[in-house]
C-alpha cells in the first residue's frame, strides 16, 4: 500500500482542525462553566436540566402566592386584632351601663361611646388591602363591602374568600360576612329573651332572665320554650312550655334567682316578676350580627324611663351578645393565624425543593471546572504536538532532497 504525500498532508490537517474544534468547545465550557450549550451536547443531561429549570419555575409562582398571601392574612390578622380591642372598650363601656344608679343622661353618654366605636369598627371592617381591593371584601368588591343605612350595617360584599389557584391554593381575602355577621346567637345552644306582660301586654316585664346554659347536652331538644310567671310573691309558681311539641315541661314554686331546669337546660330569672310576666327560650342560629349588636345595645342605652328590670335584662343580653360577637372574631383570627403558621411551613417547604432543583439543574448542566481545566491542557497540548508533527512531516519531500 502506498501512502502519497498528499494524504499524509490531508490526515494532518484533519488531524490538527477536529483537535483545535475539541480545544475550542473546551475553551467555551470553560468560559460559561457549562458542560451542556445545546441540546444535542447531552440529550439526557439537556432533559435533566431543563426538568429542574420547570420546577424551579413552578416554586418561584408558589413563592409570589405565598407572598402575596401573607400580606394579606397579615393585613387580615392586625384589622381582627384592632376590632377585638375596640369590642373589649365596648364591653367595658355596656359593664358600666349596668350601673343602677346611672341617670339616662348618663346612660346617652355611654350609648354616644358606644356609637364611636362602632364608627371605628366599622372603618376596620372596609379597611383597604392597598392592591385596590378590601381585606374583608370575599371574593372580591370594588366597594366597600359594608354598607351603612338607615335600616342598619349591610354586608354588600360576595361571601366566601379568594384563592391563588394553584396547588397549595393559599387564601387572598378573608370571608367578612363570616367574620362580621354569623356569629352564634345567645350562648351558643339557646337565646333568652323577656317579653311584654301577657296580662297587660303595654307593661314589660319585672323580671329578667340570664343567659342560661347547657347541663345535659344529649336532652336538649332545640324546640322553642315559653316561661309565664304566675300569681303573686311570695306565692309565685312557673311553667314552662314546649312550644314546639305542646304541653308544659316544667313547674313549681318560682323563688328569683334560683335555676329552672328542663330539657338538659337551666336559666334563672331575677329581679321581681308580676303575674303574667313571661320569658322565651329559642334555638341559637348563626346569624348574629356584630353591628346590630351595637346599634341595640345603643337603641337601648338612649331609651329612657326604663325599670331596673329592663336595664338588667339589656345590660345581660348585650353583653351576652357582644361576648358571642367578639368569640366569633377571635375565631376567624385564630384561623388566620393558622393559616399564617401554614404559610411559613409552606415557605420552608418551597424553599427546600428550589434548593434541590437548583442542585439537580447544576449537577445536569455545570462543568467540573477542575476536570476542565485538566482536559483543556492535555488537549492544548496534544494540540501543540500536532502542530508540530505536521511541521515535520511538512519538510518531509523529495524535493528537499533533490534540490
Amino acid at each position: 500500500m502506498r501512502l502519497s504525500t498528499a494524504n499524509l498532508y490531508d490526515a494532518s490537517i484533519a488531524n490538527l482542525q477536529r483537535r483545535q474544534n475539541s480545544l475550542q468547545n473546551q475553551q467555551l465550557q470553560l468560559t460559561s462553566g457549562k458542560r451542556i450549550a445545546l441540546a444535542s451536547d447531552d440529550p439526557t443531561g439537556a432533559a435533566r436540566a431543563e426538568r429542574a429549570l420547570a420546577t424551579i419555575g413552578r416554586v418561584d409562582a408558589n413563592q409570589r402566592a405565598l407572598e402575596a398571601s401573607r400580606n394579606s392574612m397579615t393585613l387580615a390578622e392586625s384589622a381582627l386584632g384592632d376590632a377585638n380591642e375596640l369590642l373589649q372598650q365596648a364591653r367595658e363601656t355596656l359593664v358600666s351601663a349596668g350601673n343602677g344608679t346611672y341617670t339616662d343622661p348618663e346612660r346617652q353618654g355611654l350609648a354616644n361611646k358606644l356609637k364611636g366605636l362602632r364608627d371605628q369598627l366599622l372603618a376596620i371592617a372596609n379597611r383597604p388591602d392597598g392592591a385596590g381591593g378590601y381585606i374583608f371584601a370575599g371574593q372580591g368588591s370594588a366597594n366597600p363591602p359594608f354598607l351603612d343605612q338607615a335600616s342598619g350595617v349591610a354586608y354588600v360584599g360576595v361571601a366566601g374568600n379568594i384563592q391563588t389557584g394553584n396547588l397549595d391554593d393559599f387564601q387572598l381575602t378573608v370571608d367578612g360576612r363570616g367574620a362580621w355577621e354569623q356569629a352564634r346567637s345567645g350562648n351558643g345552644s339557646f337565646v333568652t329573651e323577656a317579653n311584654p306582660n301577657s296580662i297587660d301586654p303595654t307593661q314589660p316585664a319585672r323580671g329578667w332572665i340570664d343567659a342560661g346554659r347547657v347541663t345535659d347536652p344529649p336532652r336538649v331538644t332545640g324546640h322553642n320554650y315559653r316561661v309565664d310567671i304566675v300569681g303573686t310573691a311570695p306565692a309565685q309558681t312557673y311553667t314552662v312550655t314546649d312550644i314546639d311539641a305542646g304541653g308544659a315541661v316544667a313547674s313549681g314554686t318560682f323563688t328569683s334567682g334560683l335555676a329552672i331546669q328542663f330539657d338538659g337546660i337551666s336559666v334563672a330569672i331575677g329581679g321581681t316578676p308580676v303575674d303574667g310576666d313571661n320569658f322565651s327560650i329559642a334555638p341559637a342560629t348563626n346569624n348574629l350580627k356584630l353591628f346590630d349588636v351595637l346599634d341595640r345595645a345603643i337603641n337601648e342605652l338612649n331609651t329612657p324611663l326604663r325599670n331596673s328590670a329592663q336595664i338588667q335584662q339589656s345590660n345581660v343580653g348585650r353583653l351576652r351578645d357582644l361576648d358571642a360577637v367578639m368569640g366569633n372574631l377571635q375565631s376567624t383570627r385564630s384561623q388566620v393565624g393558622e393559616r399564617l403558621n401554614n404559610l411559613d411551613g409552606t415557605e420552608t417547604r418551597l424553599a427546600g425543593l428550589k434548593q434541590y432543583s437548583t442542585e439537580e439543574k447544576s449537577a445536569a448542566e455545570d462543568l467540573d471546572m477542575v476536570q476542565a481545566i485538566s482536559d483543556f491542557q492535555n488537549q492544548q497540548s496534544g494540540y501543540d504536538t500536532a502542530l508540530k508533527t505536521y511541521a515535520m512531516v511538512q519538510r518531509m519531500s523529495l524535493f528537499q532532497y533533490i534540490t
